[in-house]
């Protein structure tokens, strides 16, 4: 096990290298430029010595592998992801802020995702093709057809038009008031973290079906076993194999997918950073948030491989 763990850990070397090579260049090659947007803003005139020497302040006037060499010899030797294009503070600093905000959230609506999820699925298996077996399958097909954006909207707009209430889009640090920015962040993670549970619910179902059908658990009933040493012990612990990797993509999905309930909810984590930057073309910001995506993912699914070793005895053994 501990060999595998260093074998993944060294091959995340090259996979992040070639990653924020592809995410380096493919941002300065999409349509519309940064020296364009600063011009115009600027109200300067677009003119051929105000563009070369706008490019020269920007250390655009050389050929995009220096730009990239450059950038990678900052990131390994420095720590440093660049400065921002147009407020000239370090991407580092800013991701530093932002990025636990995130972390924040993803955790909330994962929790919301697996509290929720596997009981309900646990049970919906338990009381297969009753009433409430297919309440719970309808509500996690609706669950699933709805865009999160879309409640996110009625949550901001329908309680202020009918009670003049509405969720708070100023900001509170966890530092400061941890009881009120956990109750902030809440509702968004609750509608992250609902339409996952649907999916989560659904596998364990699934799942739990399977395993009750598998000869041990005909053997456990046969012994005396009660039915709750049954479902803990041997069915729910071999079907949660598959959920703990369905979990895994859940989280590296949040970590890069909460831009737009960040930017409804107006929550300053990394989505909403990334909208800035794209909308800006702060090419530093945009790569060094894309590296630190990148980073999240790739340690998420170490991690979930990690997990197999407490679940399953066979991995443990290699």
């Amino acid at each position: 096990m501990q060999g595998y763990i260093i074998r993944r850990l060294l091959a995340l070397i090259p996979t992040l290298i070639f990653a924020s090579l592809i995410v380096f260049v493919t941002i300065r090659l999409t349509p519309g430029s940064i020296i364009d947007l600063m011009l115009s803003q600027n109200d300067v005139s677009a003119g051929k010595q105000s563009r070369e020497q706008l490019e020269a302040a920007l250390g655009f006037d050389t050929p995009i592998y220096i730009q990239y060499f450059k950038w990678l010899g900052a990131l390994l030797f420095r720590g440093s992801l660049g400065d921002s294009l147009w407020t000239n503070t370090p991407v580092m600093d800013q991701i530093l802020y932002r990025l636990p905000i995130t972390l924040e959230l993803s955790v909330l609506a994962l929790m919301v995702s697996v509290i929720a999820g596997i009981p309900i699925g646990v049970y919906a298996a338990l009381k297969q093709d009753t009433i409430g077996d297919y309440i719970l399958r309808t509500f996690s097909i609706l669950t699933l057809a709805t865009p999160g954006f879309w409640i996110g909207t009625l949550v901001m707009v329908f309680p202020s038009i009918w009670w003049g209430w509405a969720p708070s889009v100023k900001f509170v640090p966890l530092s400061q008031d941890p009881w009120g920015n956990f109750l902030q962040l809440l509702i968004p993670a609750l509608i992250l973290g609902t339409a996952l549970s649907a999916t989560t619910m659904r596998l364990t179902r699934t799942l739990m079906l399977e395993v009750m059908r598998q000869d041990y658990i005909r053997t456990a009933k046969a012994k005396g076993l009660s039915g709750g040493a049954i479902v803990m012990r041997h069915a729910l612990r071999n079907a949660l194999i598959p959920v703990v990797t369905l979990v895994g993509l859940q989280a590296g999905a949040l970590i890069g997918g909460a831009v737009i309930i960040e930017q409804i909810f107006v929550i300053p984590g990394m989505g909403l950073l990334l909208l800035e930057a794209v909308s800006s073309r702060d090419y530093p910001t945009i790569t060094g948030v894309f590296l630190v995506f990148g980073v999240a993912i790739v340690f998420i699914n170490l991690l979930v491989d990690v997990s197999y070793g407490f679940l399953d005895p066979k991995v443990r053994s290699r």
